[in-house]
């Protein structure tokens, strides 16, 4: 039996939850998605613009990497405070601003996106909220179809989110293997859910930090699993790309400060593997989310499209950091000094 199924509480039952939810977005988002896709490849932007807080920020990285990778269009966040704090409108006539928002509720979200609306952007929201401020501001309004999730740490509309993201840059350009990918993901996902990760518990209850790695599609997945650590277990976590953790980070490695390293299953993989053998050898506590190679590994679902097994990764971890909460004597579903929705401006 796994952990989602010994104890499950809300944020197990959410995670539980994701693989129908991206089942149900197959439907759902077909037709306004196609029609994005056919506006965004006549209008060509030239830069895409992400607008986005917290778990939402690590699934607009997660957009850079696919739109840069599969389009070669530069992704760049915004900073919200431009506007609300010093009042200064971006130009973005003729480009795509893609806000993202589980709640659809932050105010420096939503004044972003009247910003960019008004500046001649394309502004689409992905959105769990369907009806929420944020959804009525935007052109386009794409739901996640997560469903309620009233859990605080957000699991099945990040994953929903993600493959929305998926979605989109298929369509848009006519990549029939990432369709593909997406029709085995809901079943992939469910499959993830059930994967062993308590080889590292130990290890990571015991830590006072830790590091995440990843690199192109699962950058964002190591970010993300950091926030999470952070959020769920107390757990002080920093995610880093294997080349970003190379420039001085490496200096914190001791056989007790783990590092957990997500291994994409694309061309970004070969770096990580290197860094793996390097750090394997300075005897570091390396868990590696992979099917082979140095470290002690953590099971993955077995390889099909990089982005999409990215998405299936976190499914496992979310599992896994909900356990080790409560290893560590703590309520995931009741983190300290945080809400469902953070209002910033």
């Amino acid at each position: 039996m796994d952990a989602a199924q010994k104890h499950p509480g809300r944020m197990e039952q959410e995670i539980g939850e994701a693989a129908d939810a991206v089942r149900r977005q197959a439907d759902a988002l077909a037709a306004p998605v196609a029609e994005l896709a056919r506006r965004l490849r006549q209008m060509d932007p030239a830069v895409v613009v992400t607008c986005a807080r917290g778990s939402s920020a690590h699934a607009a990285a997660f957009a850079k990497h696919a739109i840069e990778r599969h389009l070669g269009i530069p992704v760049a966040p915004a900073a919200p405070s431009i506007v609300t704090v010093y009042h200064r409108d971006l130009k973005l006539k003729g480009q795509l601003f893609l806000c993202i928002s589980q709640s659809g509720r932050s105010d420096d979200l939503i004044q972003q996106t009247k910003s960019a609306r008004s500046s001649g952007a394309l502004t689409v929201a992905l959105v769990n909220a369907e009806d929420s401020p944020l959804a009525r501001e935007c052109d386009i309004a794409l739901p996640l179809c997560a469903g309620a999730e009233l859990s605080v740490a957000a699991t099945k509309s990040f994953v929903a989110t993600l493959a929305a993201v998926l979605r989109i840059v298929a369509e848009w350009t006519h990549n029939d293997a990432i369709r593909a990918a997406l029709t085995r993901l809901p079943d992939r996902l469910a499959a993830a859910t059930h994967l062993d990760w308590s080889a590292c518990f130990d290890s990571f209850a015991r830590a006072a930090s830790l590091i995440t790695i990843g690199r192109g599609p699962t950058l964002s997945i190591a970010r993300e699993a950091a926030l999470k650590l952070k959020e769920t277990c107390n757990l002080h976590a920093e995610g880093y790309s294997s080349a970003e953790f190379q420039h001085g980070p490496m200096a914190l490695v001791t056989d007790e400060y783990p590092i957990l390293m997500f291994t994409p299953g694309d061309e970004a993989a070969q770096p990580l593997l290197q860094l793996a053998d390097s750090l394997s050898a300075k005897n570091a506590a390396l868990f590696r989310v992979a099917h082979s190679g140095s470290g002690r590994l953590l099971p993955a679902v077995a390889p099909d499209q990089p982005e999409a097994d990215a998405i299936c990764m976190i499914q496992s971890f979310y599992v896994a950091a909900a356990e080790l909460a409560k290893l560590r004597g703590i309520d995931p579903d009741n983190p300290r000094h945080l809400q469902k929705v953070t209002r910033t401006i």
